[in-house]
């Protein structure tokens, strides 16, 4: 049986709707252990329902994202030292937008909607799909203060932007002007892993037989992971339209296949979500019997490295990797209880763990990790059950 894994993209979506996870609190207090509290929690504030969240935060502490706002939209954000700025107006003339990576130079990709209706009737972007109203096709943008620059697609009306890395150049995918017949409505066209240097799109091969695919991450080494494989009905664990069924590394014009934990990517698939400057990557595959899956640590000397999960929990994803091989993601229960984690010399600590107890705030998902150890992602108030975005830095 599938679930709505809550994750970052890297990488990775949200439910569409959400009930108030009591049951995520209560776990968190069953689990609660009395370890150090390693970490601060700064609550950055509401960010409405799901997607809105911290994705990404920079090595100087810069973090993208998305946010609600009063008109019931989702706008493309950042944070700075606690300050949001919205990023989504006028963005590129549509309702809606998200910001999914920032560099150190103070650019931030994304996606956001422009106001010319797509010409298939595509939820590219899924908007429609979480219940937003939708202005039109959905473009990958790239930000600079103080304005939003749409970049170019494949020659379809759709793409979207992961990552970029400090040297300027952008990871994502994009449709081409190629229907795929595979594709469920209102899919139409294929799309495939793009990377854009000085603005210009340059599709990635996919793995053979696999007809669809994004990037999801670049380091500054011009490495590259994601997934390729099925167009299918729009992911809202991935906020795409796929079914990844391979999860891939590109460099020096190389294609690699990183392998899987024993699945075949039809039940929750088999994506690389994230990688570090190393070249070492993260995310999740499907176990033998594709009924769950578990968070992966990829090197090119060990390969697939199964994190396996918290402790009761029986699905997880790693979303990202910092270069010192700490893991952050989501682990969850069999009622898709979420817990945030951090992984470390081959041990996953459940991240409320190393919190203050009298925090407001419950970890559901890391997000990202810098090389500082600082970590951005989702948490929900205990006492009024809303969705914040927090940052959590190491105690010095």
């Amino acid at each position: 049986m599938k679930s709505k894994i809550l994750g970052c993209i890297l990488g990775i979506g949200l439910f569409t709707s959400m009930v108030v996870p009591a049951g995520v609190i209560a776990q968190e207090e069953q689990h609660r252990t009395n370890q150090a509290q390693r970490y601060t929690v700064t609550d950055l504030g509401k960010v409405g329902p799901p997607p809105g969240q911290a994705f990404f935060v920079t090595n100087n502490g810069l973090i993208a994202g998305a946010a609600a706002t009063p008109a019931g939209v989702m706008h493309a954000v950042v944070w700075f030292n606690k300050l949001k700025l919205d990023i989504g107006k006028p963005g590129l003339g549509g309702a809606n937008s998200m910001a999914f990576g920032a560099n150190v130079w103070g650019q931030a990709v994304g996606v956001a909607e422009n106001n010319t209706p797509d010409p298939n009737g595509e939820d590219f972007c899924g908007f429609q799909a979480q219940g937003f109203p939708s202005s039109g096709s959905c473009l990958p943008f790239l930000w600079q203060f103080p304005s939003m620059t749409a970049l170019p697609t494949l020659g379809g009306p759709n793409g979207a932007v992961n990552q970029i890395n400090n040297l300027g150049q952008v990871a994502g995918f994009a449709e081409n002007t190629k229907p795929d017949p595979n594709c469920p409505a209102p899919q139409v066209l294929q799309f495939k892993p793009v990377v854009w240097k000085n603005g210009k799109p340059r599709a990635l091969r996919t793995y053979p037989g696999d007809r669809d695919g994004a990037a999801l991450a670049i380091n500054d080494n011009g490495q590259v992971v994601g997934a390729s494989g099925d167009c299918a009905a729009f992911n809202f664990q991935l906020l795409l339209p796929l079914q990844p069924l391979h999860a891939l590394l590109w460099q020096k014009g190389k294609m690699t296949d990183l392998g899987n934990l024993g699945g075949t990517g039809h039940g929750f698939g088999i994506i690389a979500l994230n990688m570090n400057s190393k070249g070492q990557v993260v995310g999740n595959s499907d176990l033998p019997g594709d009924t769950t899956n578990h968070a992966f640590l990829w090197t090119e000397r060990t390969g697939m490295r199964d994190l396996g999960t918290l402790s009761g929990d029986i699905l997880s994803a790693g979303l990202a990797v910092n270069d010192s091989a700490q893991v952050v993601g989501v682990s969850l229960d069999a009622n898709f209880n979420l817990r945030a984690y951090l992984w470390e010399n081959g041990q996953m600590t459940a991240l409320n763990d190393l919190i203050p107890a009298s925090s407001r705030l419950s970890l559901l998902l890391a997000c990202s990790i810098n090389s500082s150890g600082e970590i951005a992602g989702l948490a929900i108030n205990k006492n009024t059950g809303e969705l914040h975005a927090f940052l959590a830095k190491p105690k010095t």
